[in-house]
């Protein structure tokens, strides 16, 4: 279930999400602008610079936030991240039905990443985030004080660490096109594979697949792979 805010232009993206299966009962159109972005992708390296319009996505309100939660039961997944208003406030009502919150601080902001540690269970930050987040708060990357948290590293893998023990997977070896989105891939992977029951070390290789199909190809949600595509590429020797 996506819940969201779209300007009048935007039709096109709530149909989009609907046609891979996503329930859009809970994304409202609203007079402004749909969020969006502009994209700058180096050659060679895929590596990106992004730059955001923010438009619709600072038109939540808690009306609807609270109407969409209203369908979750205990031990579902609210997934958070920096581009929309009310975070905090979507988390705090979902802790308090015992969902589990799950946030990714990006677009990131130190200050605001700070006020949702309390309230999440899964921290997902890059190494860059990650170690700007530790300076904030004098600590070091490896002790945020969050139950679990998921650390990307581009081309070296990801880290990850819980209550019980922390984690290393490597990152398949593929030439680059488009990192853009790879990060948001590796997550909804990650979250469909541990909410499937799958231990920490299977969903990390299971999100590091998914990721590496998508940065080969152009653009950002049309590149991110189908499942029976990841199922097919880590079946492959």
């Amino acid at each position: 279930i996506h819940v969201g805010a779209i300007g009048p232009e935007g039709g096109w993206t709530r149909d989009a999400l609907a046609s891979h299966g996503v329930d859009t009962t809970h994304v409202a159109e609203v007079p402004t602008a749909t969020g969006h972005a502009i994209v700058m992708v180096e050659d060679g390296t895929g590596e990106n610079a992004i730059l955001i319009f923010s438009g619709a996505n600072l038109c939540q309100d808690m009306a609807r936030l609270e109407l969409a939660l209203e369908t979750a039961s205990p031990g579902d997944t609210l997934l958070l991240q920096n581009e929309t208003n009310l975070a905090a406030e979507a988390a705090r009502v979902a802790r308090a039905r015992g969902l589990s919150v799950a946030y990714s601080a990006a677009p990131f902001d130190a200050d605001h990443a700070t006020a949702m540690l309390p309230l999440v269970g899964l921290l997902v930050v890059n190494e860059v985030e990650a170690g700007q987040l530790a300076a904030a708060l004098g600590t070091t990357a490896d002790t945020l004080p969050v139950p679990s948290c998921l650390i990307t590293l581009g081309s070296r893998g990801a880290r990850f660490r819980d209550t019980t023990a922390s984690h290393h997977a490597p990152a398949f070896k593929v030439p680059p096109v488009d990192t853009t989105g790879a990060g948001d891939t590796y997550l909804g992977a990650f979250l469909a594979a541990r909410d499937e029951g799958q231990p920490p070390a299977d969903a990390l290789r299971f999100a590091a697949a998914a990721a590496a199909i998508q940065v080969t190809r152009p653009g950002t949600a049309q590149a991110i792979p189908s499942r029976a595509e990841v199922d097919s590429f880590l079946a492959a020797p």
